[in-house]
């Protein structure tokens, strides 16, 4: 008589999961990611206090300076996970590929803060804590550095509305013996005989006397004089 054994598979829930995918994910350390996103934290606490004391634009934006501190540990977060799988670091970099900011960078020292950000977040995620420290000490005093010796004289916008075209030679003659250097930006014709030219100008020692100065001239209504640093007037 011939017997037949069956032999029956029986696949549990937890099965599932057993593979080599989920293995590969689940091999890291929590203290070694723990440290990378504290030393991550603490650069990021160094960029944020560097670029709020060296500051030199118009408006400070304090949202700015924090997603420094959050981009830095985001960046630590993501090269920590993708360093621990292959698969998964090629999907992050096609992720991120398709990835577009629409947010202007006005000042180029903003793209120097963001750079650094990324760096220090890349340095710690990977595990280079002294690298990421040491480089981020030496940038940051760079930066102090050249800020506080370095002085940038930004030019003037002065905005004048007069009556006749008569008064404007009037108008440069004052301006060309009160200020360094003066150039002729616009000039609008208004309804009526008023007249309305922008010069930008470099003036003498901080000189503020000007707009008065102007103002006192028979014929000119308003005179206006505005900082200008090339994207942002206040």
């Amino acid at each position: 008589m011939l017997y037949t054994t069956t032999t029956t598979t029986t696949t549990n829930f937890s099965d599932i999961f057993k593979s080599s995918f989920m293995e590969n994910t689940a091999s890291f350390s929590i203290i070694d990611s723990l440290l990378g996103l504290g030393v991550a934290f603490l650069i990021g606490l160094f960029i944020y206090g560097v670029y709020k004391k060296t500051f030199k634009g118009v408006i400070y934006s304090h949202s700015f300076n924090i997603s420094l501190v959050i981009m830095t540990m985001a960046t630590s977060l993501v090269i920590m996970g993708i360093s621990q799988n292959v698969l998964l670091s090629l999907g992050m970099v096609g992720a991120l590929s398709i990835v577009r900011f629409r947010t202007p960078i006005k000042d180029p020292m903003d793209l120097v803060f963001l750079f650094w950000s990324v760096i220090a977040g890349i340095l710690s995620g990977a595990g280079f804590v002294l690298l990421a420290a040491v480089g981020s000490f030496l940038i940051g005093v760079v930066i102090a550095l050249f800020s506080n010796k370095i002085k940038v004289e930004n030019p003037y916008l002065l905005v004048v509305k007069f009556d006749k075209d008569a008064v404007g030679e009037k108008v440069e003659q004052v301006i060309g013996n009160k200020v360094k250097k003066y150039v002729l930006k616009s000039k609008s014709m208004m309804q009526g005989d008023e007249v309305e030219v922008t010069y930008e100008v470099r003036v003498k020692e901080n000189d503020a006397q000007v707009t008065s100065t102007v103002s006192q001239i028979d014929g000119v209504r308003s005179a206006v004089m505005l900082s200008y640093d090339g994207n942002f007037t206040a």
